[in-house]
């Protein structure tokens, strides 16, 4: 095979997350969103130690499990999801048997509670980054997320089924708003233009919505007749708060040089398992709240299944806004939270408050180093780090400084979880339970959960 050449074959199998594999006979290749069962057709655009990668052309042939037509009209141009042409039924099946096949590379001997699915399929999502730009190079403005395979393209998704009727809504009328406006959009090549992002976030179980307005200081503009605009809307849910955002960085994360409030506050609640949460704009939360109710309570069950000896003292390491940590406060003498995001750990603070918790302690710091400070040792350990996974010497120093034979992984990047496993199992640990909680209906990724068990130190 050489690059360059166009080949059809058959999917096999898709490994996590996106990637599949045709078997041929000069060897495998790997098609990213290629899913099992299609006959594709694609072009080998990469060779590298005897590995070749091909970009998908085209759809030959559809899986035999695959459903006439996708439910949602922006598949496939819009490369938010993946699986919208199958049953969720059998996106389940997909991503249990790719989680499973992972976490068998790496682990044996444990129980495999299979996968959870979440209670909402469509609407499920509580927050949304749209990104201003066009959907072909100078073309009319959009608003919507990036094409597929695409850096710069965006799709007008206002048809799209991952948030709920009240997003489509807000979207739609920003996108007309701003259209009408002739503002120019921001463009990350040559750092030029007004418009960036518009980011929305709504509770599923309190119905509140903030709808933040992000762009460059470039221009001058006056956001008022925005503001009106989006209160004039009839929605199910209720607006709490209207922000303005300025962020001249050159990076295309949504990150805050100075922020205004048009409208409201700048916060919303949440409500999780009778807990009450008070968001910020820049806090983390997943970003499925039925779908974290389920893994929060599956992670609580798992700490409840181990019969520890006297008063447990618990970690929560990476504990953001610290949901998990109050969540598992009652089966817990005492629970320590350390997070590097500041702002995070305020809101931890403030939230534990709110529901009368008096049993967890929040520290902003660097893992690696803000354990240094925590005089109680711990019982048990919660790992719930960034996709990347627990940097290094971080989790050689927990290992080593702690006589912990209980840890919950919980991984929102199976394939980090698994690297940080082979460390794991060189101190001593066993997987002992895992169990995978569908949090991203229609797209390849998912929740893992890793109980780990050593009996003694090594």
């Amino acid at each position: 095979m050489k690059k360059g050449e166009e080949y059809t074959g058959i999917v096999s199998r898709i490994d996590f997350p996106n990637k599949g594999i045709i078997e041929l006979e000069d060897g495998n290749v790997t098609v990213k969103n290629a899913i099992p069962g299609q006959t594709v057709r694609f072009r080998i655009n990469k060779k590298r130690n005897g590995k070749c990668e091909g970009r998908l052309l085209q759809v030959v042939e559809p899986a035999a499990s695959e459903m006439a037509e996708a439910d949602c009209p922006h598949y496939p141009s819009c490369g938010g999801c993946l699986y919208r042409t199958f049953s969720y039924e059998e996106q389940l099946k997909i991503k249990e048997d790719q989680i499973k096949r992972l976490l068998d590379s790496a682990a044996c001997g444990y129980e495999f509670d299979g996968i959870k699915e979440s209670p909402d399929f469509y609407g499920y999502r509580n927050k949304m980054e749209f990104s201003f730009g066009d959907e072909y190079k100078d073309g009319p403005l959009s608003l919507g997320l990036h094409k597929r395979g695409g850096f710069y393209d965006i799709v007008n998704v206002t048809g799209c089924r991952i948030v709920d009727e009240d997003y489509r809504k807000i979207l739609k009328a920003s996108h007309e708003y701003f259209r009408g406006m002739d503002l120019p959009y921001y463009r990350k090549m040559q750092h030029t233009g007004y418009l960036r992002h518009l980011v929305v976030r709504k509770a599923a179980n309190t119905g509140e919505i903030l709808v933040n307005i992000v762009t460059t200081t470039q221009k001058a503009f006056d956001m008022t007749g925005f503001k009106d605009c989006l209160l004039e809307l009839k929605i199910d849910g209720e607006i709490v708060g209207v922000l303005h955002t300025l962020n001249d960085s050159l990076s295309d994360t949504v990150v805050a040089d100075s922020m205004e409030t048009l409208y409201g506050r700048d916060y919303f609640y949440e409500e999780l398992l009778g807990l009450r949460f008070k968001i910020s704009p820049f806090s983390f939360f997943q970003t499925n709240s039925r779908g974290a109710e389920v893994l929060y309570s599956t992670a609580r069950d798992y700490i409840l299944s181990e019969d520890i000896e006297g008063d447990r003292i618990v970690y929560d390491l990476y504990s953001g806004t610290g949901t998990i940590a109050q969540m598992i406060s009652p089966a817990a003498s005492k629970v320590y939270g350390v997070e590097i995001v500041e702002e995070a750990v305020e809101a931890a603070k403030e939230n534990a408050k709110l529901n009368g918790i008096t049993n967890c302690t929040f520290i902003a710091g660097d893992v690696l180093k803000a354990i240094d400070d925590i005089e109680d040792k711990p019982d048990f350990i919660i790992l719930d780090p960034p996709r990347d996974g627990v940097h290094p010497k971080a989790l050689e120093k927990i290992l080593d400084r702690y006589d912990c034979n209980r840890i919950l992984y919980i991984s929102c990047k199976p394939t980090s979880l698994v690297r940080d496993l082979a460390t794991l199992q060189d101190k001593g640990y066993k997987v002992a339970r895992t169990c995978c909680v569908d949090m991203f209906p229609g797209t390849p990724n998912t929740e893992v959960l890793c109980l780990l068990k050593r009996d003694q130190k090594i």
